[in-house]
């Protein structure tokens, strides 16, 4: 497997991280000899969430006036002194992602003149500043924290559930997390690094390299690797093998081929089962489905299942994202091996295997490439149970109705050895994207107008050929320009007119970015705005003959992009028009430029027969702008959408970088969970079967979660706010809200969605 991204700028590694089981009232326990620092001192950690929505402590200092770091049930993150007494802050943001890794960094100086100085939160290196309350400490007030008091890791009740690893508290010391991590030249993501300073009196480092329990001495899992010797003792943690076993091998960097982020079950894509122990144990009861977090395309997969208790049917195996909230094998979507021997698929069993129950460790292996799915019994191939699965991704997952199952995917050692070039599943087993820093071909840059004119730089410092830009703050047209047509000359995305000279609105594309002039649509004083976006060939354009019309192409094949200028006559005929991608285009948008016409959309999901229109709310319409033809990997077909100079936008799917999805809403504040393969920028979406806004979302205007600044394409509102909730995530996005326009119950939806980073490189949000 090629991995072209080092971890870190020296390659730092990490290899074991410890699982705390919150059923098992897992947690790390010590009393320090003596005080040290009680006013100055930082603390690190990395962190992967297990149970979500519930009070879990991280690190807390226990007396009468207790001092706590923890996730409360709304899975914010509170930090307190004194029972709150002595300093409270509490973070805005949320952090519900359970399929990667964060890193948690909290700093007390209490000896800063400035109150908001003295109590700091750190994630992924970015310093948190919105809080939905904040008491800081009085000027030199000294915390629990640091005394000679029992201090515990995962405890008190109710104890963490999830993992940690590559723990550093520094006494005497308020660090940055620049001692601890550092950002990613390649990538852009931030990642551990080796703490080379100093400790202090009371100071430790805990990595969880030592395979053994801890208890009176300096050795094992809660060995202190300062130098200082001030371990931790173990309690209820086990390395008995089996499934209880808890020194893991999931970690927050690409080390080898076992030592990664690794897949476990996912609470935001679950029918209503119990999930546990750092979700890997599941207990059945709804009859529901759950699926894992990672997604499987290409590649030969295995990990095993442990059935603790068999209840009614067991059905284990793998479902792709369009399988019904039902029984694993319930509909056509879903693959399984059930406890009576059968296979299932389609709500239709048939011989297969032998039974299983209680005790059986069930082995699934999947080829991803091939197609094919094989189940093992304690180690017995029980022949391949299905073929001709090509259409990923496919996850992991079950759905029965009364088990109790422990998944292992390979973060803990198998029972047996998988079969040959099978591979767990974690984030160094997964293919490389060809784009590892979405920000290169596709961004969103904030801005705040002045009316003299000015030039916005990007991110990533590339030269655009569509740039969308948008008033976040008045209700001002979206206005288009790209590349192709030429600077100064824009559509409207919420009208049909024709296009516009604005000689004052996006004067230039520049190497880093474009330029605005002295309007007041791209640059009055004071408003806000908004501009995505996205690569083409950087200026340069050719003519394609492939379709029956000739027609100017400017393309990034790597990006998935082109920009299409055609001419067309004539409204009764099928037309063909090259795009240069050499892939067939999962979402098209055009517009008649010279004419007064909507904007029709295709998009892979509704077909060929279909379409929508950006600059109106219509749903899904059996109109015939395409044809009633599916673009190829040269062409899509064109008919009754107007005549005269047209322009299209295309967009193929890149694997890691952008995803044409769609779904089906539950109505629920507990939405669907729509995996996408990598950390969104941006995200567009629009309802199918009813009348509904199109809706915009992007990391830079929302930069944590929940999500909820929405500009509307077909409008010209400003951005508006609280109606409509969601999450970005490591691997997709979570629905949040029951606003109709996103998900209503049984609402059909589709959009497309653009990467920061692809999810084998990504950190949890």
């Amino acid at each position: 497997m090629l991995n072209l991204v080092a971890n870190g700028p020296s390659g730092y590694n990490l290899t074991n991280s410890l699982r705390f089981r919150a059923s098992a009232s897992a947690y790390l326990s010590r009393t320090p000899a003596s005080a040290g620092n009680r006013t100055t001192w930082t603390y690190s950690v990395w962190v992967k969430r297990g149970t979500l929505s519930s009070t879990m402590y991280l690190f807390g200092a226990s007396s009468t006036t207790g001092d706590v770091i923890r996730f409360l049930s709304t899975d914010d993150i509170e930090f307190y002194f004194g029972n709150g007494a002595g300093g409270d802050i509490r973070t805005t943001q949320v952090f519900r992602d359970p399929s990667a890794w964060y890193h948690l960094v909290f700093v007390c100086d209490t000896t800063q003149a400035t109150a908001s100085n003295r109590m700091k939160i750190y994630v992924n290196g970015i310093q948190i500043t919105s809080f939905s309350s904040a008491t800081y400490p009085s000027l030199n007030y000294n915390t629990t924290f640091n005394t000679a008091v029992i201090h515990n890791i995962a405890g008190f009740s109710p104890y963490f559930d999830g993992y940690m690893t590559e723990i550093n508290f520094i006494d005497g010391q308020a660090l940055t997390p620049s001692s601890f991590g550092s950002t990613n030249a390649t990538t852009g993501v931030w990642q551990p690094a080796k703490y080379t300073g100093t400790y202090g009196t009371n100071g430790f480092y805990l990595n969880f390299n030592s395979i053994a329990l801890t208890s009176g001495s300096n050795t094992g899992l809660g060995k202190d690797n300062s130098g200082n010797g001030n371990y931790w003792n173990t309690n209820n943690i086990s390395v008995t093998a089996g499934t209880t076993y808890d020194a893991m091998t999931d970690v927050p960097t690409l080390t080898s081929t076992t030592v990664a982020n690794y897949c476990v079950l996912n609470p935001l894509d679950n029918g209503g089962n119990t999930l546990s122990a750092g979700n890997l144990n599941a207990a059945g009861g709804v009859d529901k489905l759950t699926r894992a977090t990672f997604g499987m395309s290409s590649g030969k997969w295995y990990c095993e299942v442990t059935i603790t208790a068999v209840g009614g049917s067991t059905n284990i195996g793998i479902a792709n994202s369009s399988a019904s909230n039902t029984s694993l094998g319930n509909n056509a979507n879903s693959w399984a091996y059930a406890n009576n021997g059968q296979k299932v698929t389609n709500a239709s069993g048939s011989a297969y295997g032998s039974s299983f129950t209680t005790g059986d460790i069930i082995g699934i292996a999947f080829d991803a490439d091939a197609g094919s799915l094989t189940f093992y019994k304690n180690n017995t191939s029980q022949g391949t149970a299905f073929t001709g699965l090509t259409s990923g991704p496919y996850f992991i997952a079950f759905g029965s109705n009364a088990p109790t199952l422990a998944f292992n995917f390979g973060q803990r050692p198998f029972t047996y050895t998988p079969p040959t070039s099978f591979v767990a599943l974690n984030t160094y087993n997964l293919t490389d994207s060809t784009i590892v820093k979405g920000n290169k071909y596709m961004d969103a840059t904030l801005y705040t107008g002045n009316l003299t004119g000015q030039s916005i730089t990007n991110a990533a410092a590339f030269k655009p050929d569509l740039v969308w830009i948008k008033s976040r703050s008045a209700a001002t047209d979206h206005k288009l320009t790209d590349s192709v047509r030429g600077a100064t000359v824009a559509l409207v995305s919420n009208t049909t007119a024709a296009e516009t000279t604005d000689t004052t609105g996006m004067t230039a594309f520049n190497t880093n970015g474009f330029t605005v002039g002295a309007s007041t649509t791209y640059n009055n004083t004071g408003a806000t705005y908004v501009g995505w976006q996205w690569q083409a060939g950087q200026g340069s354009s050719s003519s394609n003959t492939n379709g029956s019309i000739t027609s100017t192409v400017s393309v990034n094949a790597t990006a998935g992009f082109s920009i299409v200028t055609f001419t067309k006559t004539g409204t009764a005929t099928v037309k063909t028009v090259g795009h240069g991608l050499g892939v067939a285009p999962s979402m098209i948008i055009v517009k008649v430029r010279n004419g007064v016409d909507n904007w029709p959309v295709y998009h892979i999901s509704n077909g060929a027969t279909f379409y929508q229109e950006l600059n109106t709310t219509i749903g899904k319409s059996s109109g015939d702008p395409w044809g009633n033809t599916t673009p190829t990997s040269s062409v899509f077909s064109i008919k009754d959408n107007g005549t005269g100079t047209q322009v299209a936008y295309c967009w193929a799917e890149i694997a890691g970088f952008s995803k044409a999805f769609s779904y089906t809403g539950n109505g629920s504040t507990d939405g669907p969970f729509v995996f996408c393969n990598f950390r969104p920028k941006y995200i567009l979406v629009k309802r199918t079967d009813a009348v509904a806004s199109w809706i915009v979302w992007d990391s830079a205007r929302d930069t944590y979660n929940v999500v909820g600044n929405e500009l509307n394409p077909n409008t010209s509102g400003a951005e508006a706010t609280g109606s409509v909730d969601l999450d970005f995530l490591s691997n997709g996005f979570k629905l949040r809200s029951t606003y109709n326009g996103t998900n209503t119950s049984s609402g059909t939806y589709i959009g497309i969605a653009f990467a920061e980073n692809p999810f084998k490189n990504a950190l949890a949000r």
